[in-house]
């Protein structure tokens, strides 16, 4: 490469679209290794239902921030940040390419654009906002962040009380909008960024959905979750899934429902998460190793 920068290559897209295979085959091929970046891989205790890859599916590729955390520990974005410049800079240090892959495109952004430093939030304010969910419900509280932020509103997953909280708890605070401290200039990052989103046609990419959710239920997605009812007010467990699994234990819905709920949500995270790579303009390309490894070299060669 002729810059003096080393490049992160981002393999994103929405779920079940084939990221970590491709990622895999790349990252055999360029010698490297891949940081995953799943905000529900993270975490040990979750296998069946993040679709976590075991050693064997690893294929001998050293993948990084996938099962280093447990559900009982608080782990943020920013925490995210810090890992990945550690683990990332290790990386460079062996080799000037490195890969990213994962569906989280807010987690993305946060290692290859920065955020502006959000000012530390009094948790008087996350309480008191936390007990309002509780009595209010998270409809009020997402009604009070479109009033006070309409451009977040509009783009994070209002079905999520963590994200809706987290902004509106910094709106409460710094009398700004959330997104005022997302569009700001961001600092300059000691790596280039190529950004690929693996596209699929929509009606093939929800028969992938629905198959691998028969396929987690299959290999014991409800054993998994049974195992941990008492962590399920935990925020990782607030996931597609999991919530749903945890409603059917809990007598509120028959395994029937779940399932069909687990597809629907899975189906309309994965329309969010196309949103997403399609507004922040990355290169949308089918899942072809051929293809993606000529556009990388191509990145290489005029980088």
């Amino acid at each position: 490469m002729h810059s003096s920068k080393p490049l992160l290559i981002v393999i994103a897209g929405p779920t079940a679209v084939g990221k970590s295979d491709l990622a895999i085959k790349l990252a055999k091929y360029l010698n490297t290794d891949i940081i995953s970046c799943d905000s529900r891989q993270f975490y040990k205790e979750l296998n069946i239902g993040v679709a976590k890859l075991n050693e064997n599916e690893m294929k001998g590729v050293k993948h990084h921030l996938i099962g280093t955390k447990s559900i009982i520990e608080e782990y943020s974005i920013s925490d995210f940040q810090k890992d990945f410049t550690k683990i990332s800079k290790q990386i460079f240090k062996k080799n000037n390419l490195c890969i990213l892959c994962g569906g989280s495109g807010l987690y993305i952004d946060a290692v290859c654009k920065g955020f502006d430093k959000i000012p530390k939030i009094p948790s008087k304010i996350r309480n008191d906002l936390n007990n309002r969910l509780e009595s209010e419900g998270l409809q009020n509280l997402c009604l009070e962040l479109k009033e006070k932020d309409s451009e977040t509103y509009d783009n994070i997953d209002l079905k999520n009380p963590r994200r809706v909280i987290r902004a509106l708890e910094v709106c409460i605070h710094t009398k700004k909008p959330y997104s005022y401290y997302l569009d700001k200039k961001k600092e300059e990052k000691d790596f280039n960024t190529f950004y690929i989103h693996i596209h699929e046609e929509r009606e093939q990419l929800y028969k992938k959905i629905e198959s691998r959710v028969d396929m987690m239920i299959k290999k014991g997605l409800i054993k998994e979750v049974e195992q941990l009812q008492a962590y399920k007010d935990k925020r990782a467990l607030q996931s597609i899934g999991y919530t749903e699994s945890f409603e059917y234990l809990n007598g509120k819905i028959s395994l029937k429902e779940a399932i069909i709920l687990i597809k629907r949500n899975s189906r309309r995270y994965a329309k969010r998460q196309i949103t997403w790579f399609k507004k922040n303009n990355y290169i949308e390309i089918e899942n072809n190793f051929e293809k993606i490894k000529k556009l990388i070299e191509l990145k290489i060669k005029t980088a």
